[in-house]
């Protein structure tokens, strides 16, 4: 029997995101459910109660099964993962699974494209903790579990920075002492890069085009978000750097500041270093402005004549557009601008809010074209616009699946 099943595992500091395909047919599984056989979560691991929710998406239904129960830490998480998959006949034991994908958020400059996991590239992962706090013990943790649970199984590592690797130095140095920046690996690493990846390709195909012939300007927007300057199908400029920090406004994030912003606090404001972090990380951005990260909130507020989130929403936009602007100087020439994640995806006033008064470049959105919801990619600009608008859901866990059955699918 072939093995042609990946599990995907994105292990965060107290969840596990999963999903499990079927990679015999990879364009029949690209923007539908068709190939996956089931999605899930674990939440709120390591609390009193936590929640496991389980979709199999098998024997024609998707009825999604959601239970509480303490779930002590991500090897009980995984195991819990085990039972529900193994209930519906597609347990971790199976000879179809192929291989475990994992989300790795920083690979630093080493890894440049999917990778097996071995001891050496996990003691990597962890040098990589001082710039990816937050993250990558989390992706450790979820890795070794996962070892432990099929240590015959190729494990995957799939690194969010991975497609930013391709940034000439002049994009990827920041202008400071070469020797220190060097010394402590400080360089703008860029995230989200599976997901810029699939929608630069997604959005070329959606031109009838080959990547290799496209420039696109990718705009991942979530409570997370972030830019990408794409030519020919590289990366060659991004909007977050040393971490996903830098860059646009985001749900809790500031993005860019000047960096002198935080030695007047500690100075002036008298703040610690982990509280300037805290600031910065998780009470600015759409939070910090007017108190609501959620951009259907945001807008219900403007509606109602709220000042606070309407001026949040312009500053929100102010920055996008100067990205835009950036990028496209960048490229010279671009042929789509495509919008992603949840935001970019479902706020149609955004998208419309950040091509307005872009005309001389090209862009416009179509009224009627950008109200419609779809899961599907789609133009939301007019037939005279020069440059594409395309609204593109991403899909991270299907381009995760790919490169790690790429890597190891045709392993005996």
């Amino acid at each position: 029997m072939t093995a042609t099943r990946v599990l995907v595992l994105n292990s965060g500091s107290s969840s596990v995101k999963y999903q499990l395909l079927d990679m015999r047919d990879t364009q029949s599984i690209s923007g539908s459910a068709a190939g996956r056989l089931a999605v899930g979560l674990v939440e709120r691991i390591g609390e009193e109660t936590s929640r496991i929710k389980h979709t199999p998406l098998t024997g024609g239904g998707a009825e999604e099964r959601e239970r509480e129960e303490p779930i002590a830490d991500h090897e009980a998480a995984l195991k819990a993962v085990s039972a529900e998959l193994a209930a519906d006949g597609l347990g971790l034991d199976s000879p179809e699974l192929a291989a475990i994908g994992h989300r790795v958020v920083h690979g630093g400059l080493k890894f440049s494209a999917p990778t097996v996991i071995t001891d050496e590239v996990l003691a990597e992962i962890q040098r990589l903790v001082p710039v990816a706090p937050l993250h990558n013990p989390a992706n450790i943790t979820g890795i070794r579990t996962a070892q432990a649970l099929r240590p015959d199984l190729p494990q995957v590592a799939v690194f969010d920075t991975a497609f930013h690797t391709t940034m000439p130095e002049s994009a990827a140095r920041y202008a400071i002492d070469v020797a220190t920046a060097d010394q402590h690996r400080v360089r703008r690493y860029g995230f989200h890069g599976t997901s810029h990846a699939y929608v630069s390709r997604a959005t070329a195909k959606l031109l009838g085009k080959a990547p290799e012939d496209v420039n696109v300007i990718v705009l991942h927007l979530g409570n997370g978000a972030s830019a990408s300057a794409v030519r020919g199908g590289r990366c060659v400029d991004t909007s977050m750097g040393l971490t996903p920090l830098e860059g646009l406004v985001m749900g809790t994030r500031s993005g860019d500041v000047d960096p002198a912003v935080v030695f007047h606090l500690a100075r002036v404001g008298g703040m610690s270093i982990d509280e300037v972090d805290a600031l910065l990380n998780k009470k600015s951005g759409l939070v910090g402005l007017c108190g609501d990260n959620d951009m259907r909130v945001i807008r219900r507020r403007i509606d109602e004549g709220d000042e606070a989130a309407a001026l949040a929403f312009e500053i929100y936009i102010h920055r996008l557009k100067k990205y835009i602007g950036a990028y496209y100087a960048v490229l010279g020439r671009v042929d789509a601008i495509a919008f992603t994640a949840g935001v970019g995806e479902n706020a149609a006033p955004v998208r419309e809010a950040a091509v307005a008064g872009l005309e001389e470049l090209g862009l416009a959105v179509d009224g009627e074209l950008n109200a419609v919801r779809s899961d599907e990619a789609r133009l939301i600009s007019p037939e005279y616009a020069r440059v594409a608008v395309a609204v593109v859901p991403t899909d991270e866990e299907l381009e995760i699946a790919q490169q790690t059955y790429a890597l190891v699918g045709n392993r005996p």
